[in-house]
């Protein structure tokens, strides 16, 4: 089975995220840069305006089940460590893949 992992971050992270994935042996992914979002319970807009400059960067990654929870938990660890800048990821089950 496979999943696809949403994960949206503060673009001061750069490369790192990417860094996650690829130190878990995760080669592909698709990156959207310039996302604009507010969070549901906490955090500042980031929205690249003059009222709110900051913006989010966001990956699309297709990976295997037993993926999942490891890249999880290295996003978890790097939230905690620099937890103003943010990150949430999200995974759906994937059914039909091409």
């Amino acid at each position: 089975m496979m999943k696809a992992l949403f994960i949206v971050y503060n673009q001061a992270y750069g490369d790192e995220i990417v860094a996650v994935l690829e130190s878990l042996g995760q080669r592909g992914f698709t990156r959207l840069d310039g996302v604009g979002g507010r969070g549901s319970a906490d955090g500042i807009p980031h929205l690249d305006s003059h009222a709110w400059p900051e913006y989010n960067d966001a990956l699309m990654v297709m990976l295997d089940d037993a993926k999942v929870e490891p890249v999880l938990d290295a996003l978890r660890k790097k939230d905690a460590e620099t937890p103003d800048l943010g990150i949430r990821a999200f995974a759906w089950k994937l059914e039909n893949i091409l």
